[in-house]
């Protein structure tokens, strides 16, 4: 049976990778969407295009931003409260990545910029999510299998940044338990999007996934699977929870 989903969904980072999987699988479970992106126009155009497609106009909408400011993530969270009611789900998904190298030879801009949006603005989503969250509701963070397999020579300052994600979750699901509100984080690992060509590396995809045990790259879609069961009723008793969608690896 199909998973099915009621109310408002926040995604940040939705109009790309695993942020647009997901807005799609949402809407396939009969929610209605509010995505943010950072600034790639045509992205998010093409991502509501294809929602429009399959529950027409009324089900998506979405807001340009940044979260690493406070105002931006308010605002959409505002908006998805406006045009759609009550907000039952959030998934925090915004984030990057920066070129392959040791942490050695990493300037203080790159770590900077990495921290701010995959901390600062996870934190910032998680606090909004945590004041504007219906009782009942669940909160999806993305996470990495960085976290735990460390990045080395490659993006150290990523995993690092994605280890706070995991404590977030661990330490908001006990503070929100209390209203009902599930915090779950999903962590991906060697997904087919292009968050590796934008680390510097598009090849990486086809050296490293016929390495993972199942032997191949995982695909968007499937880490939305686990994103829109943490978001159902489906996962009724299941908050602090690390799902890795990983391939074993």
């Amino acid at each position: 049976m199909p998973t099915a989903l009621s109310g408002a969904i926040v995604i940040t980072g939705g109009s790309r990778g695993i942020g647009r999987a997901t807005a799609l699988a949402c809407i396939r479970a009969g929610a209605r969407v509010m995505f943010s992106y950072q600034g790639n126009e045509d992205a998010a155009r093409r991502t509501l295009e294809d929602c429009w497609a399959l529950a027409g106009s009324d089900g998506i909408s979405a807001l340009r931003g940044d979260v690493r400011d406070e105002n931006h993530v308010s605002a959409l969270f505002q908006q998805a409260r406006s045009r759609f009611g009550a907000i039952t789900g959030v998934v925090n998904n915004a984030g990057i990545v920066a070129p392959s190298m040791p942490l050695a030879d990493m300037d203080i801009e790159r770590m900077r910029r990495v921290t701010e949006i995959n901390v600062l603005g996870a934190l910032l989503v998680a606090r909004q999510a945590a004041r504007e969250l219906a009782d009942g509701g669940s909160l999806v963070n993305v996470g990495s299998m960085a976290a735990k397999l460390g990045s080395p020579n490659e993006y150290v300052d990523y995993a690092a940044s994605k280890g706070a994600v995991d404590s977030l979750t661990f330490g908001l699901s006990k503070e929100l338990g209390p209203r009902g509100i599930r915090v779950n984080c999903v962590r991906p690992g060697l997904i087919a999007t292009d968050i590796h060509a934008s680390g510097g590396r598009p090849e990486r995809i086809a050296e490293l996934g016929p390495l993972c045990p199942l032997g191949r790259p995982g695909q968007a879609e499937e880490v939305a699977d686990a994103i829109v069961w943490l978001l159902s009723e489906a996962s009724s008793y299941t908050t602090g929870a690390m799902i890795d969608v990983a391939g074993g690896r």
